[in-house]
């Protein structure tokens, strides 16, 4: 099961407190059973809201190709060629 959008998991606990909080008002719940009740109404009410809020579509992940893998071997240090070396070099 994917992991839940920060979407779903706000719009799941605002529907639980907000909800909990109309229904513990509007029902006039003095006993500890019936809070409790309204609780459990609450979270379930919570849970489908989170569920049914439609998921954003991930983007299609790309392939990198890998990046060259550096050289433990340093190279050569370059020689300075006399003029005529490069000359010679040059006409060949």
């Amino acid at each position: 099961m994917p992991r839940p959008t920060a979407a779903q998991l706000a719009f799941g606990s605002a529907t639980v407190v907000f909800s909990t909080l109309a229904m513990l008002l509007l029902s006039g719940a003095t006993s500890a059973l019936g809070a409790a009740v309204v609780a459990v109404a609450g979270l379930g009410l919570g849970l489908l809201v989170a569920v049914t809020v439609p998921a954003r579509p991930r983007a299609a992940t790309r392939t990198v190709a890998p990046l060259p893998v550096a050289s433990s071997v340093e190279p050569a240090p370059r020689t300075r060629r006399t003029e005529g070396e490069r000359v010679s070099a040059l006409h060949r």
